[in-house]
């Protein structure tokens, strides 16, 4: 059977997706007139409604009410206002809960939850697969053809807050799935390595989910797990997804990811990304005393990334304060359309929020909304009425993309595997690791794709490995291609230590990472708490400041790598400490320690000399310069995240999209704010 290609961006939306979740179940219907004509008033393109609609929809079994739905998207489409049209699966009604309690997942533990939350769902369980099924199908064919209807929109946000389940229908499904995988139990023992602590199975039956035991269970297990908890979700998604596009061909199907690795680490999303016609994300910004713009662009890049640098579409994020962390504070005046812009500039089309108006109900009534509990008269409506029409001027950059200068590696699997017990350092963490390279490579103002480890990398001159404990030969080949091919590769320490079933490599470390970075490494020595060591640039070599490491440190053995700075304390005093390493036409650098803030930049400095990669000297602390192009030409998106006005400097003339000044020499941006400049030639 052909393929048919399908829809990428929302069906007849002509504009920047410009909105927010829309739930007018939870009030009078007169309101909802009102809500439509601020709607306009605000330059709202586009809503998302009916996620979490499935007891109204299917108030009791095969029995279904319409009616306020199909007035709804009506009065929708009359105002122009296109509808992102969800599958309410995340939240089956309690008359499904009771007919089949089973349907509920069971936590690790054996305590199955209640109903009473969200996305409380057993994604093995038979019964919710067809009920899901059953309402997605009903919803294709009423309004596949329905004129407000401008893509659909799966379930919500997968994984949140319950990714896997542990009862004994998900143990049947994870056998069924370990056949599927592996081809039988054999092969499963030796996968598993379960000769250790006399695990062996005599037949897939045996095996059961890798519930709580006693001390530490088999690692190679819980990975493999996780992985069937994810395939399963997927599966789900795909099942749906299928129904639309058979039913109702013409709008893309989605679903709403959560890239950012402090919200979902239970998806990987490399595998989503190939799964959904338009790649849509939440991001709502963590307020643990991280940079929160630094965090917003790295979800916004590896967002574009999943999506292959094609245009994606930011689905929810926040006018002011999230309720569900300890501290919830509000946005400061301009911060909501810096974040909103930054996403857009790193290639969204669009600014979508939860929600339209703010619940007077139930868990999320403190959760900041578009049409606040203070009404029309608010800082948050003027800032929201003044973003809608901020986007409406940058209309002709959709379908544009985000031009990246250097590329970072990322696994989800890896960091599930990273993250199971008795690794010989609890200190370590995989995503602070990808958070300090990520924010050392924003403060050289260099837009950053992400990558799988297998993906061809040869476009990049230099490509950061901040964490990738897990990594398959044919990975290691492939950055070795790179390096070879003239590419200049940067690898943290405790990268490439085992292959896909968590079993540590052949010979010494760093497993499939030792010939691309010329070295062997004897022993781990992690320090402890607290704990600290000095690298000096040994005699001989280029003179180069002293820096400071801590959490880690290895006994590495040269193999043809260069040592540029060595340990001058701890277990591995004299030995190397950050290497590089000459092969082919380009360089891999290796870093043993913990390196932050100035002495990560100094071995970046030196990396990026290598790669060729010029410092942006001219351009100001905290100031974000990221361009797209497209057949319209380039647009330079410059955003100041400072208290103070700052100058950017322009190799081009152009034409400031938001005041309509012309822009020549430099592009002046005042304190707080966003300016958006089409380049000419």
């Amino acid at each position: 059977m052909p393929h048919t290609p399908r829809a990428t961006a929302p069906q007849g939306l002509h504009q920047l997706a410009f909105g927010g979740d829309y739930n007018p179940e939870q009030w009078p219907e007169e309101v909802w007139h009102e809500d439509v004509r601020l709607m306009r008033e605000a330059g709202v393109t586009m809503v998302s409604v009916g996620i979490f609609s499935w007891a109204l929809l299917e108030p009791e079994p095969g029995t279904y009410d319409f009616g306020w739905l199909d007035r709804l998207l009506d009065l929708l489409h009359v105002n122009g206002i296109r509808a992102d049209l969800g599958t309410p699966t995340v939240a089956p009604p309690a008359w499904f809960y009771r007919a089949h309690p089973e349907a509920l997942p069971v936590s690790r533990e054996g305590v199955r939850y209640a109903f009473g939350s969200r996305g409380a769902i057993c994604h093995s369980n038979p019964d919710y697969r067809s009920a899901a099924a059953g309402i997605t199908e009903q919803l294709a064919r009423r309004y596949g053809n329905h004129p407000a209807l401008a893509m659909w929109h799966v379930h919500n946000e997968y994984g949140v807050p319950v990714s896997a389940c542990y009862c004994d229908s998900c143990a049947a499904h994870f056998r069924r799935w370990l056949a599927d995988r592996h081809g039988g139990v054999d092969a499963v023992n030796e996968a598993w390595g379960t000769a250790f602590w006399g695990q062996r199975y005599r037949g897939l039956d045996e095996i059961d989910p890798p519930r709580t035991t006693p001390t530490v269970g088999n690692p190679a297990q819980q990975l493999d797990y996780a992985r069937f908890a994810d395939a399963t979700m997927r599966e789900n998604f795909c099942a749906e997804r299928d129904i639309l596009h058979r039913l109702a061909p013409g709008a893309p199907v989605t679903t709403n990811f959560m890239t950012a690795l402090s919200q979902c680490g239970s998806v990987d999303y490399w595998a989503w990304g190939r799964e959904v016609d338009l790649v849509t994300n939440d991001h709502y910004l963590i307020t643990d005393g991280r940079r929160t713009h630094v965090n917003l662009a790295m979800a916004a890049d590896l967002t574009r990334s999943v999506a292959g640098g094609a245009p994606w579409l930011l689905l929810e994020h926040s006018t002011g304060g999230v309720n569900w962390q300890p501290r919830n504070p509000a946005k400061h005046p301009g911060e909501m359309a810096r974040n909103s812009l930054a996403h857009v500039a790193r290639g969204s089309d669009g600014a979508m929020f939860f929600q339209w108006r703010q619940s007077r109900r139930g868990a999320e009534k403190f959760h900041s909304a578009m049409l606040p509990h203070a009404g029309t008269d608010s800082r948050i409506w003027r800032e929201v009425s003044r973003l809608g029409a901020d986007l409406g001027l940058l209309n002709e950059i959709r379908a544009t993309r985000t031009v990246a200068d250097v590329a970072m590696v990322w696994d989800w699997q890896s960091w599930w595997a990273q993250s199971l017990e008795w690794r010989p350092s609890q200190d370590h963490d995989a995503r602070e690791r990808a958070d300090a390279f990520y924010a050392s490579l924003f403060d050289r103002h260099l837009t950053v794709d992400f990558a799988h480890p297998d993906t061809d990398l040869s476009g990049y001159p230099l490509v950061v490995v901040p964490a990738l404990y897990l990594a398959t030969e044919e990975s290691g080949r492939n950055l070795r291609r790179y390096v070879e091919g003239g590419g200049t590769l940067v690898v943290s320490y405790f990268s490439g230590i085992v292959d896909t079933h968590d079993a540590v490599h052949p010979g010494p470390y760093p497993g499939a990472l030792r010939d691309v970075l010329g070295l062997t490494i004897e022993e781990f020595s992690p320090l402890a708490e607290g704990g600290t060591v000095r690298l000096i640039t040994p005699e001989g070599a280029p003179e180069g400041p002293e820096l400071s490491g801590d959490v880690w440190s290895d006994v590495v053995i040269p193999r043809g790598a260069e040592t540029v700075w060595s340990y001058a304390d701890g277990i591995p005093a004299g030995r190397p400490a950050v290497t590089r390493h000459r092969l082919g036409g380009g360089t891999a650098w290796y870093v043993s320690t913990r390196l932050t803030g100035p002495d990560l930049d100094a071995v970046l400095d030196r990396a990026c000399d290598d790669a060729r990669v010029a410092p942006r000297t001219g351009l100001p602390h905290d100031v974000e310069v990221v361009r797209r192009t497209g057949d319209g030409g380039t647009y330079l998106f410059a955003i100041n995240h400072t208290g103070a006005d700052a100058k950017v400097p322009l190799a081009a003339t152009g034409t400031e999209l938001l005041t309509g000044e012309g822009a020549a020499g430099h592009l002046a941006v005042p304190a707080g704010a966003v300016r958006v400049v089409r380049l000419d030639g």
